[in-house]
Formats: C-alpha cells, structure tokens, sequence
C-alpha cells in the first residue's frame, strides 16, 4: 500500500510539473482531436473522438450512435458558473432537482440523465477516466445512493469543448458507460489568453455570485505548449422561498406569547438556494514533442471548494413550535439556544487528478501508454448545533468527519489499419487497463457523535419543569458525526482487455464491434459486454443509424462501506419525534442479518436506432432508444420503524451487536428497470448579409422509465410484515424527473453584436408519498434565459443576460410543512428562487 501511495504521489506531481500533450488528432488510439478540429463549424464538419477509436475522422452527423459536441461559446452564453448547471441547460436528456435531499446531498447536488441517475453516466477528461465523488448521496431521494463525478469541481473556462454521447459505451470504456459518455476535452490553444469576470444575483432573493476567471497558454520547445487556468467563485445562498409561520413559542392561555414580536418566524431557511459556495480551481494542459513521432503530455486539475449549507438541518426551538408544545424539546438547551436556531453543514473539499503519458507510433502500430491519479477528499463539519447530552458545555462547531476517493488508472492502448479490400481500412484497437481505487469513511471528534449522559435539571424554570429529569439524545442536533463505528477503509483492483474493430464495408456503410473483460477482486467478479453499432447511408445527406450494447456498472465503494448513524426528526401531527436510523453497509455482521447480500455488478442492454439528415445548413437526428438495467443498485426502506417491522427488526439488530437504533437500511440489488425515450435535434444556419446570421437550434427529450421487477423480501425477513422497496421510492424512480424536455434556441450574431435566447419547456413531475393521497404534481413550466454580448474591440467584450427571464417559479402546492416550506415541492429542475441577472466583461490577450 505504501508502494502505491507513493507511486500515486509521483504521478500527480509529475502532473502537475510535467510538460506533455493533451490531445492527439483522430486516427491515433483513444486520441482527443485539437479544439480547433471542431471550432471551426457550426454544422457537422467538427471531428468528434468520443465513441469511435477509428482512424478515420467522424462527424456528429456521421456518427454511428448519437453525440453532441458543445462549444466554448455556448458554455460562456449560459449565465452559469458550473458545468452541471451549464449542461443541465444545454442537454436535453440532464436534469437535478432543486434540492437533492438531506445530508450531504443537500449541498452537492445530483443529476439525471436519460432518466438514470449520474451513476450511469461516464465521464472522461481528455479521454480518460474522471475519479469519482467521496461525497454519496444517501439522503437523496433522486438519484439517491449515487456516487457520480463532481463536473463542478472542474474550471469551465479550461474547457475546449465538450462531447456529449447519448449511448452505452461499457464495451469501450468500461464501468458507469450505461446512459453515456460526457468526454471534456481540455482547452489546448498553444497561444493567448483571457480574462473575464461575472457578477449577478437573484432578482429578489439575493443569491449574489462573483466569479473571476483567467487562462494563457504559450508555446514550449519545438512544437509543444502549456496552458493553464483558473476559475475563483463565491456564491452566497438565496433567501428562502418559504412561508413565515405564525407562531414560534406556544400559545400562553391561547394568546401569542409576548415573545412573538421579535422572533424570526421565516425559520426555514434553507428552501432554495442554500449553500455559501467558495471555489477556487485550476488546470494545466500541455504537450511537448520528446523525438521522432513521440509526444509526452500531461493534464491536471486542483481544486478547493468550501461549502455552507443551511439546508442541512432544522430550525428548532426548545420550548415550542408552531405555537405548539415541542414534545422533543429538551434536545435544545436554552442556555446554548434561547429561540430558533438553524444548524449548518460546512463541507471542505480538496479534489485534483492528474494524467501523464506518452504516445506516438511504431511503424504501423500507434500507441498510447498513461497513467492518472485522482483524488476527492472532504471534511466535513458543523456549526451552530449542539450536542445536547453534552450539557450547557456542549460546543456549536464540530469535525464531523472525512470522505476520501482515490482512483489510479493505468492504460495501454495499440492500433492499427489494415487494409483488406473494403471501402476503408479495417481499424483494429486494442487495449488492457488496470485500476486500483479506495474509498474511506474517517470519525470525527467525539463531541459529535457521543453520549454525554446529561440529565435535564429539574429546576423549575420553564424547560427544567417541562423536562427535568429527562435525558436529551446523543450526536448533535440534525447531524450526527461519523463514529468509530461507523469508520470504514476499503479498495480494489481491476483488470480489463477490450478489442474495438470499425471499418466500412461500401462508401455508404460503416460497421463497429467492440468487446470488452474486466475483472474485479471483490464481490463485483468478472463482466463481459459487447457493443454493435452501424450507419447506412440510403441517400446523399440521409442515413439511418443504430446499435446494440451490453454493459455494467459495478457497485461503488462508497455503496459497499459507507455507514452513518443519523438522529432524524419525523413530524406525526404536530409532534416532532426524534429517531436514530443507521445505514448499515452491505458486508457488515447486522445487514447479513437482515438478509443482506454482496452487491453484484448492474447489468444492462441497450437498444438504439435512428436517422440522420443533413442537406446545406441544416440537419436533424431523431434517436429512439431503450435501457434496460438488472440488478439495479438501491435503498431498502428503513426497517425497524412502527410500520415496517417494529420490534422484531430491533431485536435483529441488537442481538447483532447494533443498539440505541430505532430503524436501518442498507444497499441491494433489488429492482430492474427499464427506460425508453427519444431525442431529436435539429439545427439550421442562415447566413445573411444584412440581419446577420442566425443559428437556431431545437431539442427534445423524452424517458419514460418502468420498474419491471422487484426482488422479494429475503428470507431473514420472510416472516415478518416488511416493505423491502415501498411506493414513493419506486415512483421517485419513474415520476420524479420530467418526463419530457424542449430547448429552443436562437444564436445571433451581427457584426459586433451578438444575442443567444433559449426557451426551455419541463415537463410535468410527481414528487410522490407511500399512499397515493399524498403525491402532489407539478405542472409543466417554460423557462426563458438570454445573453445579450457587444465586442467593444478584438479583445474586449461586454455580455449582460438572466436566467428565467420572466421570473417563473414552479406550480404552487397547498401542502406547507411545518416550518413553513414545501409551497413548490423539492424536485423542480429550474429551481423556486426566481430570476437572476448577470453582467460579465471578457479582455482577450
């Protein structure tokens, strides 16, 4: 292990000070094509590389399967300052909920693509593979579990451009590759720089952003380059999008308590936008030229993120709330907290990957030999809380613990052309990988999670005559540290073989076959996909295109070790009672118990079929796909509460060495599921001489995803009345996102004038409960962005604009929570805080 931490410290270093090439024309093994391959066409003419390892260049209108190449200039005219929001803008297919859930998840949000979560999405920088987050999303109830690659945590304006591809791929680039490809291909202009600086808020909500950004590249040796940038960020949270509720303290002799008047009764805090975000990170792309046809490269990103969230936890008030008697009040000591306080989550995240290799050709053989080390590292802490067993002594900030996520991959990739007599050469890649990955779950300090036995003073103030001689819960309020028990360290190898063979058999007919080996040393074993895919031109402009795939996505480690114990808050009338729930990891002793087993790879086959038009300036691709996934990776329902096995779950758990827990859950392999869709895009270019040109671009997105089976009860459980996977976690996996998107756009450009208007139409949702009489929907919205620009010179440039132009907010629902929020639900994928408006500056140099 200390080999491998010290080689892995090597690498990053030599990626970080190395000097190397970031990207290689098509036609070399696993290559990325230079920006400017693409750049130069808004149409179809841009090289695409991701998807095909063949040597001869392919376009997005050539394509076998579907892909989208996005532009520089189509990031920037966004408004957004992350990549997940940038995209969930700009790809039909990619939505994220408002609010992701609790935890941490309510700080980093999650995605859905194609209807799956961001699980199944692979993504890749430069063509190789992104490490993932520490950071799992077990209080999400979108995309709850996942463990995705954090795109924010790369700096945009590093970015060349980005390949989008709308097909399974595991046979080519392994694991994740089920609902896509995102490839990032890093911006390797060998000369020149820019600057620019952003800065918007809410229309009414606040939600100031600052964001400052500056790259240069220049060239080094004979040939080579390096190009680096920076991206600093600070964006405040929103104020809330709750109701105020009337009463904070109870009602003395049915009148408001005098109290009332100076009380903050807007308490939920955290309904929208509610994170301070800091951010700073960099890149480093470089290419040097090291002999006859060999060329050295190396990228990297670094980057710093500091999050605090006031979602993470509730307004609390230890006497009462809502003008009701707090039966759980004593977990909020007036001596700390003498009325409503709201508790934070603040997250420390250092998160860098560094790649170096070598590539070139012998004789007829290319290659391509690299190795990359990623890692995330998060802190994670609180403050404004308490822990109440502590006493009056208890702190307000604590160390709550760490996440860390290390991947180190190693490729050697082989091609070579053959020409045996058909319309192209026969292109022949080859390749073996290994990777080496480890996820830990570290403690925090005591304080956070421990039992202090304080014993509320019967004193007769108020509180001690309302809880005196009672003993308050352990862990803090609305957190709970990791404990020791909790701790976790584990990590795996994998090997893989894959064969990619492409040519086409006339002028008008190309055909792909991939297959792909990998083996894993832990419960995930061995797997074997298989991709087919073809494009037959019928017509000059017009072709049909389809395929078919096999692939799979083996469990994260985060879903085989994680653990927590969590103290969570269930409101029954207008009582909040406090309960201990802890997530078990799958292996443990208890989970065994429970009937538990070693999560096994997710299975998946994939369907695809199309056609592709392309005449002049215009072109259309209509694609109809189907995903089928087995063995999906999920939740259990809390076992052990009242209504899903009681007593007879607690007694599972204690005589297996977990006590003081009132219920557990744990991950499986329970459900399968499949999802069916379509995408069509359709872009046409007029070009005039008087009004200027305009690009107009249309976009539709349709998923529709069907639970097909659901495992039964194991036979721990058999005997018991227990709900394994209920109602609302199955219609959050099938009604929770929209089932439809369309983007409208309209680029237009005249002389030193240039305006981008996107109209974009969400379909209708459901966020969902465990009897039908409490789903609530929400109806369809347009939401209309616009980015207005004016070049002052060559170099300088003004750009001003908003998002949700006309301040739309999602479908108001009747139900309000107890705290005053849940007017607009918690999935809407455009948010509930409004407008924001924006001015940006850009100085090229």
């Amino acid at each position: 292990m200390k080999t491998i931490l010290l080689t892995s410290a090597a690498i990053l270093a030599l990626g970080i000070h190395a000097t190397a090439i970031a990207a290689e024309p098509a036609g070399t093994v696993a290559g990325t094509a230079p920006a400017a391959d693409v750049e130069g066409g808004d149409e179809a003419g841009g090289i695409i590389v991701t998807g095909t390892r063949s040597s001869t260049a392919r376009t997005v209108a050539d394509s076998p399967v579907p892909i989208d190449v996005i532009r520089p200039a189509e990031l920037k005219a966004t408004g957004r300052t992350g990549l997940k929001e940038v995209l969930g803008q700009i790809v039909p297919s990619l939505t994220m909920p408002a609010l992701g859930g609790g935890g941490t998840s309510a700080s980093v949000r999650p995605i859905s693509i194609r209807g799956l979560s961001g699980d199944y999405l692979l993504v890749l920088v430069n063509g190789k593979r992104r490490h993932t987050t520490s950071l799992i999303n077990n209080l999400s109830r979108i995309s709850g579990g996942s463990t995705p690659v954090d795109i924010d945590l790369i700096p945009t304006n590093a970015v060349g451009r980005i390949e989008v591809l709308r097909d399974g791929a595991a046979a080519q680039y392994g694991s994740d590759a089920i609902s896509g490809v995102i490839n990032i291909i890093l911006d390797d202009a060998p000369e020149g720089g820019e600057f620019s600086s952003m800065a918007g808020q809410l229309y009414e909500k606040g939600g100031a952003l600052l964001q400052q950004q500056v790259g240069y590249g220049t060239r080094i040796g004979d040939g080579g380059f390096v190009r680096f940038a920076i991206e600093g960020k600070y964006h405040d949270r929103a104020e809330s999008s709750a109701e105020p509720i009337p009463f904070v303290y109870p009602l003395v002799n049915g009148a408001p308590d005098p109290r009332e008047a100076n009380a903050d009764h807007l308490i939920a805090g955290g309904y929208g936008r509610s994170n301070i975000d800091k951010i700073i990170s960099g890149s480093l792309n470089a290419e040097l030229p090291v002999g006859d046809g060999l060329k050295l490269y190396s990228f990297s990103t670094l980057s710093y993120r500091e999050i605090d969230d006031e979602r993470g936890a509730f307004a609390a008030s230890p006497i009462g709330y809502g003008g009701q008697a707090n039966t759980q009040g004593f977990n909020v000591l007036p001596q700390l907290y003498a009325g409503t306080f709201q508790a934070r989550r603040r997250i420390q995240e250092w998160d860098g990957q560094a790649t170096l290799g070598l590539k070139g050709a012998l004789g007829d053989w290319g290659f391509d030999l690299s190795t990359s080390y990623g890692r995330d590292h998060v802190r994670l802490g609180a403050r404004g809380t308490l822990n109440p067993s502590l006493g009056p002594a208890s702190p307000t900030s604590f160390f709550m613990g760490k996440q860390i996520q290390d991947l180190w991959v190693s490729n050697a990739d082989i091609s070579r052309d053959y020409d045996i007599g058909l319309a192209e050469a026969l292109s022949v890649a080859f390749g073996v990988e290994h990777r080496w990955e480890r996820f830990q779950n570290i403690a925090g300090e005591p304080d956070s999670y421990r039992d202090g036995g304080y014993v509320i003073p019967a004193d007769g103030t108020p509180f001690g005559l309302a809880y005196g001689g009672r003993s308050p819960s352990p862990g803090l309020v609305s957190f709970t540290g990791t404990s020791p028990a909790d701790e976790t360290s584990i990590s795996r190898n994998n090997l893989a073989a894959y064969v990619d063979l492409s040519t086409s058999i006339t002028p008008g007919w190309f055909v792909g076959v991939a297959g792909r080996f990998e083996h894993y040393d832990d419960s995930a074993g061995n797997t074997v996909s298989g991709k087919f895919s073809t494009r037959y031109e019928i017509a000059p402009g017009f072709a049909l295109r389809g395929g078919v795939n096999t692939g799979f996505r083996a469990p994260s480690l985060a879903q085989t070790g994680f653990s927590t114990t969590q103290n969570t808050v269930t409101v029954i009338g207008d009582d909040r009672i406090n309960t201990t729930s802890k997530f078990l990891p799958v292996n443990s002793v208890a989970a065994l118990a429970l009937g538990a087993k070693p999560l096994k790879p997710e299975k998946s086959l994939n369907f695809t079929g199309g056609f592709t038009f392309e005449r002049g300036p215009a072109r259309l691709t209509i694609d109809a796909y189907q995903i089928r996934v087995d063995d999906r990776i999920v939740k259990t329902e809390f076992l052990g509460t009242t209504s899903n096995g009681g007593t007879a779950i607690r007694n599972i758990l204690v005589a297996n060495g977990v006590s003081n827990v009132d219920s557990a859950q744990f991950f499986t392999n329970a459900i399968d599921t499949r999802t069916r869709g379509v995408d069509v895009v359709a872009e046409y270019t007029v070009r005039t001489a008087g009004l200027g040109n305009f690009r107009l671009n249309a976009a539709y997105s349709y998923n529709r995803t069907k639970i097909l089976e659901v495992i039964d009860n194991p036979a721990q459980l058999a005997s018991l009345n227990v709900t394994l996977f209920g109602r609302q976690a199955q219609r959050d996996l099938t009604a929770a996102i929209p089932r439809t998107k369309v983007v409208l756009s309209n680029d237009w450009s005249l002389d030193r004038f240039h305006l981008l208007l996107r109209a974009t139409r969400y379909g209708g949702y459901t966020e969902s409960s465990n009897v039908a009489v409490g789903d609530r929907s929400f109806g369809a919205r347009w939401i209309t962005d616009l980015d207005v620009g004016y070049d002052l010179s060559d170099h300088v440039t003004l750009s001003a604009g908003a998002n949700n132009l006309f301040d739309a907010y999602p479908e108001r629902n009747g139900l309000i929570a107890y705290d005053g929020s849940g007017a607009y639900g918690n999935f809407a994928p455009f948010g509930f805080s409004g407008g924001f408006y924006y001015g940006r500056v850009s100085v090229k140099f």
